[in-house]
């Protein structure tokens, strides 16, 4: 009920506010520098020397709406509560190019505080673009669809380079930081007076002081959980929520194949017609062995990426495996041969044309509580070396809490690209600690991740 009155006296807000300082910003005098104009109401700018800055704008909390659009490889940002050296306030990342190596700081994007994996616009294409201050809640819309809702706490987390990123007030500028140019038009401000609960917003806002999360934004480290299902209740809409609420990136993804939701082509073609404008990266997680002859490759290509795993497959007797079921799996009394029938079928499985292995190096129950003691140097290598010539990326499991260190650390080794999956099985999605832990005790960094081949 809290939530509906602030929501209801944030738009009592803007209403109120629409008619005390409102226009076209574009009329507005500017401080140009680079590769920086205004014509016929549109700004331009290009050149990593390219800027603008709005003289004499002094705003706190505001509405700020434009219209954008990007030649291909165009980069830049958005300031706002900033100054004439820039040296203060938040930025907005206006990025539309997909193949760019900073993959994870595309449009919308509240640079280094909520940094966005999935591009919601195309280059050369205009977009709107909306960012509202309101106390200390930021909110960026693209095209009406929420991407940023970030509450700075009373005792934020900033690392040194960027301990000014703090909300105060100020002015606005845009900044290029490519030679391809940058569009702007239809600039507009409304001020707003906030008349808020500040105690119940901060309420709201996650403790910097011991979140992960942010620690992993302020080092410019791709924040994305690549293996998030809609299950066990949780709807699109609450996986967006919930999203925005944590600062994670989702990867959503449906299970794929004989017994799941999804059998047929057909099934995918309306599945992603309902979430191809959700603000999700989509992948498909290929079920069982008999994916391949039930989806064709056309119909795969339509999903960012495709992940399966090992734990499905046909024993030496012909009997049918799912190694999460104890009673589908039988070890019959030699757990070391067994050890080496799982080896195989993994390798067997790296072979099938998918972008990423998860689940990986799952051993059923009981074999599970020696870990270490099946998966040898030996074993390892075998896998690595498969794993390698595949191509494929390696999932780090936040449900089963696998591989192991040495099996990561190997991986690394072998120059194998990672990604974080919390499969999880309830509303819940994880927090990614077993994996963050394995990112800070293997030494992984941005590079060692893997990239999603992002469609719009």
């Amino acid at each position: 009920m809290i939530k509906k009155i602030l929501f209801a006296i944030g738009i009592t807000c803007l209403l109120s506010a629409c008619n005390q300082q409102s226009g076209n910003l574009l009329e507005n005098k500017w401080d140009f520098s680079g590769n920086a104009s205004i014509e016929n109401k549109e700004l331009t700018i290009s050149g990593k020397e390219g800027k603008a800055i709005l003289e004499n704008g002094n705003y706190k909390d505001f509405e700020l709406t434009m219209e954008l659009k990007t030649e291909p490889g165009a980069k830049g940002a958005i300031c706002f509560h900033t100054d004439n050296s820039l040296g203060k306030g938040y930025r907005i990342a206006i990025n539309n190019n997909t193949n760019d190596k900073i993959w994870w700081k595309m449009s919308g994007s509240l640079e280094s505080v909520r940094n966005l994996t999935k591009s919601f616009v195309k280059e050369n294409e205009w977009f709107k673009l909306q960012v509202t201050v309101l106390g200390k809640e930021i909110t960026v819309n693209i095209n009406g669809t929420p991407v940023v809702k970030y509450i700075e706490p009373t005792k934020p987390f900033r690392t040194e380079a960027f301990k000014n990123r703090l909300l105060s007030e100020g002015t606005f500028a845009l900044i290029s930081q490519s030679d391809k140019k940058i569009y702007c038009r239809n600039m507009t401000v409304n001020k707003l007076e906030a008349n808020i609960d500040e105690a119940e917003q901060q309420r709201q806002a996650i403790d910097e002081q011991t979140d992960e999360i942010i620690r992993l934004h302020q080092e410019d480290f791709p924040v994305l959980d690549y293996h998030v299902h809609l299950k066990g209740g949780l709807t699109k809409e609450n996986a967006a929520k919930q999203s925005l609420r944590l600062g994670i990136n989702y990867v959503i993804a449906p299970n794929c194949g004989i017994g799941f939701p999804i059998q047929t082509n057909e099934d995918i073609t309306a599945y992603l017609d309902t979430m191809r404008m959700q603000p999700f990266i989509l992948a498909m997680q290929a079920e069982g062995r008999e994916w391949l002859t039930t989806f064709s490759p056309e119909v795969r290509k339509e999903f960012d990426f495709v992940f399966t795993d090992a734990l499905t497959f046909t024993d030496d007797k012909g009997r049918r495996t799912r190694l999460w079921i104890p009673e589908e799996v039988w070890i019959d009394g030699n757990e070391e041969k067994y050890m080496d029938l799982i080896v195989n079928r993994i390798c067997d499985v790296l072979k099938e044309p998918v972008d990423v292995y998860v689940n990986p190096c799952f051993l059923p129950t009981p074999m599970d509580k020696q870990y270490d003691k099946f998966w040898t140097d030996a074993r390892i290598n075998k896998f690595i070396t498969a794993l390698k010539e595949s191509g494929k990326a390696l999932e780090i499991n936040e449900l089963y809490q696998i591989p192991s260190k040495r099996i990561i650390l190997a991986a690394k080794e072998a120059g194998i690209k990672f990604t974080f999956g919390s499969n999880n099985i309830t509303p819940d999605v994880s927090d990614l600690s077993y994996c963050i832990r394995m990112k800070k005790e293997c030494g992984l960094t941005a590079d060692d991740m893997y990239k999603p081949k992002i469609k719009l």
